[in-house]
């Protein structure tokens, strides 16, 4: 166990962040953690309501994600979409017989105004998940691209086009008007509050999201606890995804560095690979170097001890 004693609060997108995410859960009493997830990616496809990150948090903290494709339900099987298939339909984003029933029971419940909290709530408690899994948001946050072939939604952007389109502007189309979901601003004006873990998510499409809801910000510079967010970027290359491809196009420089300059207005301390110490040098926030690619569940373990560690330390 981690030497932190009160609530946890994480930031996350999906795959990359939900390996830091399940690495907190095993070394802190898992019910003092609550992860926030990235709205942006959320979308609704042959009529379903489709959260991707909410989903690869709650199957990768329940045991249930898959660890050969890294998204979906582990021994998913696929009659539905080779059905799909042979009937014409779209088969470009690909849904599993397992995970097609998580879609199907959420817009069943959301259709008969059931909110998305409540739904995950119940989902992560059916599947005996301890932390609290929050949408960042209840109202519809979704991230645009324009791209050197016009507008498109993340979802065809990321899946139908993998990510070839050159990207020169990204967008939050609804969160000027969006609300942050009640129990995240709670968590984050929590007197008690030890640690705000940003996951090694990407900053511009899986962290931002969240950022850019109404009062976010401010609430991250107020909060009681020191902020500490974790380089998504090893040695000048994202570990997974298209990050430093987007870093590149969108004039950034491709380092960890770039990063944290990212989260200057609320970051207190930054967590960054020993292969970047140079890359970091300058930075005027406090640096922790470790070694940040997690490949077995003992490195998500061991980074969210580190991670933790620096939270404990800053406190003092």
């Amino acid at each position: 166990m981690s030497g932190a004693e009160g609530p946890v609060l994480a930031l996350s997108g999906g795959i990359g962040g939900a390996k830091l995410a399940l690495g907190l859960y095993r070394v802190l009493p898992p019910e003092t953690l609550t992860v926030v997830a990235n709205p942006g990616d959320d979308f609704e496809h042959l009529g379903l309501s489709i959260s991707p990150d909410l989903d690869t948090l709650l199957y990768t903290l329940s045991g249930l994600d898959n660890p050969d494709l890294g998204w979906g339900r582990r021994g998913e099987t696929w009659t539905f979409m080779a059905a799909l298939e042979a009937l014409g339909g779209e088969s470009w984003f690909r849904l599993g017989d397992g995970d097609l029933a998580t879609h199907v029971e959420r817009t069943r419940r959301l259709r008969v105004s059931e909110s998305l909290s409540a739904i995950i709530d119940d989902f992560r408690s059916r599947l005996g998940i301890a932390a609290q899994l929050l949408p960042a948001s209840e109202d519809p946050v979704r991230t645009r691209l324009r791209t050197n072939q016009g507008w498109l939604d993340f979802q065809d952007y990321f899946v139908r086009m993998h990510c070839e389109p050159v990207v020169e502007e990204i967008v939050f189309a609804g969160a000027d008007a969006a609300r942050p979901q009640p129990d995240f601003l709670a968590a984050l004006a929590d007197p008690g509050l030890t640690a705000v873990v940003i996951c090694p998510s990407n900053p511009l499409i899986s962290i931002d999201p969240i950022l850019a809801l109404p009062g976010v910000r401010t609430a991250l510079r107020e909060c009681a606890a020191p902020v500490i967010a974790v380089s998504p970027i090893i040695g000048g290359k994202a570990v997974k995804g298209p990050t430093a491809k987007m870093m590149a196009e969108l004039g950034l420089p491709v380092d960890a560095a770039a990063v944290a300059r990212h989260y200057r207005d609320f970051l207190d301390v930054y967590v960054a690979d020993e292969a970047d110490a140079a890359a970091v040098a300058g930075l005027d926030v406090p640096v922790v170097l470790t070694r940040t690619l997690m490949v077995s569940l003992e490195d998500r373990e061991a980074l969210a001890r580190t991670v933790l560690a620096a939270a404990d330390q800053a406190r003092k």
